[in-house]
């Protein structure tokens, strides 16, 4: 199945879901609405949503509260990019210029702080205490990647481990939590919801995987952010790392340098060395292994159009472009 199919097939449940955000994105503060309006339209895949519908229908839910834990997800997610894209100085997301390039700083970490809290009134509202737990302890996972992730930053000797520990925490975490839900909700058992939690985990170190890649590869317009950020942020991303790892004595330390300095100036030469030490087919394999176990791990599903959806998403994490 191709990305649009699979949002056809979710596009009834993901009105339920956008329902829910719309409502729970509602304030009496102005600048809170028109924050959270500019951040719902600004387009983006709502990929970890889609996995919390499919999940849970794969798994044979036929309720309708995987519209508030999906929303959930969306919610967690949001937040972070929010504090994210201050932490980064970033002007560019979803090609479109970022909340804080817009009403600064200030208002993006606060607005950031009013979804995150709202997504915590949202679990309440759940109503059931394991959903409270994994998406708790989700949340917090998150943080500490992103502290992890700037300690890191413009360390040229940050390690693949502990690169991937950054990736486990900030991303698949959530896209864990997102699967690992839709099983609760059926009722599955704590086996089967592993199983799912796998699958998102493993789902979502290829998704990011990819991301890396595209830094070092994508355009602008295609990739809907600026080539190079991750230079320029001083990220030492796996691309990076195994170019260290193989480049020159020389070419090590001058690229050493620049992740020290965070100097995108630098792209061409740095892209020239990761083209030289195959670090990109290098990090695309690491990407494609982590997709496959993506896919083993819904072996125990019954076959299903919500399943073989599940399987698509973990081909397109792989393969896209964008």
């Amino acid at each position: 199945m191709q990305l649009n199919e699979i949002q056809a097939l979710v596009a009834k449940d993901m009105d339920g879901v956008n329902a829910s955000i719309r409502a729970q994105l509602h304030s009496d503060v102005v600048l809170i609405e028109q924050m959270g309006e500019y951040i719902v339209n600004s387009g983006g895949k709502r990929l970890r949503p889609v996995i919390a519908v499919l999940a849970a229908r794969a798994c044979g839910y036929q309720g309708d509260k995987h519209y508030l834990t999906a929303a959930i997800i969306e919610f967690i997610h949001t937040a972070t990019l929010l504090h994210d894209d201050v932490v980064d100085s970033s002007e560019l997301r979803r090609g479109k210029e970022t909340a804080n390039s817009i009403w600064g700083n200030e208002a993006s970490v606060l607005v950031g702080d009013f979804i995150f809290s709202r997504a915590f009134e949202m679990m309440v509202q759940v109503g059931d205490m394991r959903v409270m737990d994994i998406l708790s302890t989700t949340s917090n996972t998150i943080a500490e990647g992103e502290v992890l992730q700037l300690m890191n930053c413009n360390d040229p000797e940050t390690s693949e481990d502990q690169y991937m520990q950054v990736i486990k925490c900030k991303t698949a975490k959530l896209f864990g939590a997102a699967a690992q839900i839709g099983a609760l909700l059926a009722g599955k058992t704590m086996q089967e919801e592993q199983a799912l939690d796998n699958y998102g985990k493993h789902l979502g170190t290829a998704f990011q995987l990819i991301d890396d890649v595209l830094d070092y590869r994508a355009d602008s317009e295609t990739m809907g952010k600026n080539v190079g950020d991750d230079l320029a942020e001083g990220k030492p991303t796996l691309p990076i790392i195994h170019a260290l790892k193989n480049a020159t004595a020389d070419e090590a330390k001058q690229l050493a340098k620049i992740i020290e300095n965070g100097d995108r100036d630098s792209l061409q030469f740095v892209t020239g060395i990761i083209q030289q030490t195959k670090a990109l087919e290098y990090t695309e394999s690491a990407a494609m292994q982590e997709a496959e176990k993506a896919k083993q791990s819904l072996g125990w599903l019954p076959d299903s159009e919500y399943k073989t959806a599940l399987t698509s998403l973990a081909d397109f994490s792989v393969s896209r472009l964008y």
